[in-house]
């Protein structure tokens, strides 16, 4: 039954067929046919195909429906249980507590006790047959789109009986899968994507087909076969007011993302459950943090990797099924609805590109932030304050920005500080000023109701603006953070960015802050709800909590989930909470300063990356904390938040001179560098020993060369053309053909694709286990080039190193370092030129004024690329908007790998002196003083 194939083309044809009007059309056909099928059964299980090309209807035969819903779910039969690996059974308990054989089959699963060790003991029969079946589907110009419906209730209250299903390429590289109701308005989460560049058509590489019933989707690679989401044969979909459900199998076992978790870089598939829900909660395994990425990375034994993005912002948990030939994920959303992005690569670094190009390309840090930060939960007084300051000046620590953390408020109140123990802070701002250096405070989003009434602006207007989260009963809900009882913004409310404005001018005018952190916006409570406790509802009280958050209670440590914000309930905007404030707090900053600014936050969610960055939060001075530093750092990358940062020498407890050298030795490879604790020892560089000080003012030294090539990878991550979006920081794994076993590595990272960094991770160790990729490297400091690639190698590393190596065919641009990244930017640049077995390298620099807000977007800058060809080294001036004196000029060229001593060298036709160690094979010319904006030519 049902309509020609050619009368349906005819109907779907509209190149707007997305629209909403062509959305009620499609559901009404949809209906119509779900009212005819109801008079039919579907025989057997079958695979309905849809290519890119060409589309069908689909009709459906078999026996009357009414039948099915008159009678109770018929028992599963044996065989459908006969599942004999257990890493192919999906949880159909995932409560884990109180299942029984009677409850579990009560449910149409699978009940057998006899499985390996987390595998569940009810799971999902080969068959269910209390899903979805697919009623009625049509191909659109860029997908197909299709009417779901069910005839038997799920175990959770409240189905969604009919959906809508819409598949679209939105871009050539991009595929859309939404599933939602139509016959109800469902939360969906507000956050600006990048809407539709161009729409599917035959140049994009995605194979759809979906299954009938139950219905199922497959996706795979047109090219490769290789699938990219399957949701046949895992968990089936569910469809409840709270609860919905969904599976995909995974290409194989290297599966990276999904935060904020603290994990090695690669995820553990062994039975793991993830959950997002941001919480107040100190870095330590299986447990969720202070941010929610729905996203994972997975790539396949040809080292092809896609990209599944799940955007919902409610409560969820993922449970992994091992990789045992056939791997799984299912998700577990507690609301809004399946809004699922995948990105076909087929690079990780392409697959992290049009992710972001989805959510938004990260902001563009300014060039102060690039420097070093030290900030401490415990500086007491001024006095102190200025004493470390001064003796990190007197040692002559390249360092840039320094920090306060609450103890510098009065009685932990946002935007005061204490006339008591700070009262020359507008002194201390003022004199870090005068010495280029930077200064940024902490709030907290808690705002105090005990203060006197007229006494406290930041509650007293937003009072007025009632602008504060609600209680279920309506009125301001009350909670206790560091000032006591207080209340939390609605960042969501119109009034509250005038508001928060306001308060931070207030501030602002008597201590000229430069950047913002805005901390504990989880948001944190240090009481269960409010002070009143919650409601009984079912928003307070879910049918289902994973039971991996804390106390399986949505409520702790934060506020009520019933509590009322402007656009919806906290159930549905809590972990977007953080997201909420950075944005506002982002906008703030650029009307306060009128320049770029940073805004640090410890809660995020997806496009968090656009307003500003984060740290991975209150960490252990440990070994351990000090190697998750770099799994974590790794996957912020993939989140599209590349400047992202670790407490160096850790925040918890003290640390050691020799915890802290090594760690100030990774963290000068941090994008974002900040040493920042709350021990009762200093860590501040100056602190330490005469030796340890040098070793540290060494690798600060380092890092501030090499602060150009950070700029412009930063540069790269941002723009919105070009080969733009990829991480700045990446895994070995990232590589695009690795050797056997690099999928694992994550104790080493690069930055870019240039330079590797290899740590010491263990106490005692003078030595590093480092896998060096196939291809050439020289070691940054002796320049000399390595000599064992493409495996594992033991590389000396005693206390004052820390292993850096550059890879051939690679440009890097540097600056002399300076105490500040103001000095330093006046100074010339030099190129590092690393040749590869071809004799040829390439490169660039990005370069601005540092700090105007849009300067890529508006065009003010200068862009230079580098390549080296026959031994020639030329330019090409891309942009060349930027002109500032020695700022744009070049000084000198180191060129490693020159198997014999030129003759001659010659800069634009003229000669240059230079030097050439044969031992080494490294050519540097030096004494230059050429205009990188003009035409070059370096010969050799």
């Amino acid at each position: 039954m049902g309509m020609k194939d050619d009368e349906v083309e005819l109907f779907l044809r509209s190149p707007h067929s997305s629209n909403r009007l062509s959305r009620k059309w499609y559901f009404l056909v949809g209906v119509i046919v779900g009212l005819i099928t109801s008079f039919c059964a579907f025989v057997g299980v079958y695979l309905v195909f849809f290519h890119q090309v060409s589309g069908q209807f689909q009709g459906c035969s078999g026996q009357d429906h009414n039948s099915v819903i008159k009678t109770p779910p018929i028992a599963v039969r044996t065989s459908q249980c006969d599942i004999s690996k257990g890493s192919d059974r999906s949880d159909c308990w995932p409560e884990y507590r109180d299942a029984t054989q009677s409850t579990c089959e009560a449910r149409g699963c699978c009940w057998n006790t006899d499985v390996e060790q987390g595998a569940p003991y009810c799971y999902y029969p080969g068959y269910f047959n209390r899903s979805y079946m697919l009623m009625y589907s049509q191909k659109t110009s860029t997908g197909v789109i299709g009417h779901l419906a069910r005839t038997t209730n799920s175990p959770y209250p409240n189905d969604s009986m009919q959906l809508l299903l819409e598949i679209s390429a939105e871009t050539y590289d991009r595929l859309r899968i939404k599933i939602y109701d139509t016959t109800t308005s469902r939360y969906e989460v507000p956050i600006e994507t990048q809407k539709e560049e161009s729409g599917g058509g035959s140049d994009t590489d995605f194979d759809i087909k979906l299954a009938r019933n139950p219905f199922g989707i497959i996706i795979r690679r047109l090219s490769t076969g290789q699938i990219l989401f399957d949701s046949t044969g895992v968990s089936p979909l569910i469809f409840a007011d709270q609860y919905l459900q969904i599976g995909t199998a995974l290409t194989t076992s290297n599966v990276y993302g999904f935060g904020e978790h603290r994990s090695g870089f690669k995820l553990d598939t062994n039975w793991k459950k993830m959950v997002f829900w941001n919480r107040d909660q100190p870095p330590e395994p299986n447990l969720n943090l202070y941010g929610a990425h729905p996203f994972y990375l997975n790539m396949d034994e040809q080292h092809n990797a896609h990209g599944v993005f799940l955007l919902n912002s409610n409560a969820m948990e993922v449970d992994f099924q091992p990789f045992n030939g056939t791997g799984a994920v299912t998700y577990r959303a507690l609301g809004g609805i399946l809004d699922f992005y995948i990105f076909i690569g087929p690079t990780p670094d392409m697959v992290v590109q049009q992710y972001t190009n989805l959510v938004g390309r990260p902001f563009l840090p300014p060039f102060w932030s690039l420097g070093f930060h030290m900030c401490k939960y415990g500086y007491n007084n001024a006095a102190e304050l200025k004493k470390v300051i001064a003796r990190n000046r007197a040692a002559k620590m390249p360092y840039d920005v320094q920090w306060n953390d609450i103890d510098y408020m009065t009685a932990h109140l946002d935007w005061t500080y204490d006339n008591t123990t700070y009262p020359d802070l507008p002194d201390i701002v003022a004199d870090l000023h005068k010495n280029n250096q930077r200064y940024v405070i902490i709030v907290d989003p808690g705002i105090s109701v005990t203060q006197q009434p007229g006494t406290y602006p930041p509650y007293d207007e937003g009072i007025e603006d009632d602008i504060f989260i609600k209680a279920d009963n309506g009125s301001n809900l009350i909670g206790k953070v560091w000032p006591g009882m207080t209340v939390f913004p609605d960042f969501f409310h119109p009034n509250s960015s005038e508001w928060w404005f306001r308060q931070a001018k207030a501030y602002y005018d008597q201590v000229p802050y430069d950047g913002l952190w805005v901390d504990m916006n989880e948001p944190s409570n240090f009481v269960t709800g409010s002070i009143t406790g919650c409601t009984s509802n079912s928003l307070d009280n879910p049918p289902f909590v994973p039971p991996t958050i804390d106390g399986s209670s949505l409520m702790a440590s934060t506020v009520c989930p019933s509590a009322r914000q402007s656009i919806s309930t906290h159930y549905n905007l809590h972990n977007m909470y953080g997201l909420s404030e950075m944005k506002v707090t982002s906008s703030v900053l650029k009307k306060l300063l009128n320049k770029r600014s940073f805004v640090l936050s410890r809660s995020t969610f997806p496009s968090a990356g656009v307003y500003g960055t984060h740290w991975l939060g209150d960490n252990l001075s440990s070994w351990d904390d000090l190697y998750y530093s770099i799994p974590g750092i790794l996957n912020f990358q993939m989140f599209g938040i590349p400047f992202v940062g670790v407490d160096i020498c850790g925040f918890r407890e003290d640390t050691t001179a020799e915890l802290c050298t090594r760690w100030m030795q990774v963290g000068a490879f941090y994008p974002f560098m900040r040493n920042h604790n709350s021990g009762k020892m200093d860590q501040d560089p100056a602190s330490f020993d005469s030796r340890t000080q040098d070793i540290m003012r060494s690798v600060l030294e380092t890092r501030y060369r090499l602060l150009p090539f950070l700029y412009t990878l930063l540069y790269r991550s941002h723009a919105n053309w070009g080969p733009c979006g990829p991480p700045i920081v990446l895994p070995e794994s990232h590589e695009r053909y690795p050797e056997a076993g690099a999928e694992a590595v994550d104790r080493q990272f690069l930055w870019g694709s240039a330079l590797l960094i290899s740590p010491v991770l263990e106490q005692g160790a003078v030595t590093v286990k480092a896998y060096i990729p196939g291809d050439v490297w020289y070691d940054y400091y002796n320049r000399s080039r390595v000599s064992t690639v493409g495996q594992y190698v033991q590389l000396d590393a005693p206390i004052d190193k820390i292993n850096l190596h550059i890879r051939g065919g690679s440009v890097i641009p540097t600056k002399p370092a300076a105490v500040t990244t103001n000095q330093m930017r006046g100074e010339m640049f030099a190129l590092l030129v690393a040749l590869d077995n071809n004799g040829t390298a390439s490169g660039e620099v990005f370069w601005d004024d540092g700090d105007s807000i849009d300067t890529v977007e508006n065009n003010l800058y200068s862009l230079v690329s580098f390549s080296v060809h026959s031994n020639t080294l030329s330019n090409k001036v891309l942009a060349s908007n930027y002109k500032k004196g020695a700022e744009m000029s070049l000084s000198e060229v180191t060129v490693m790998g020159v198997s014999a001593s030129p003759d001659s060298v010659t800069v634009n036709g003229k000669g240059a002196a230079f030097e050439y160690d044969k031992k080494s094979k490294v050519l540097i010319i030096s004494g230059l003083a050429v205009d990188l904006l003009q035409g070059l030519k370096i010969k050799w």
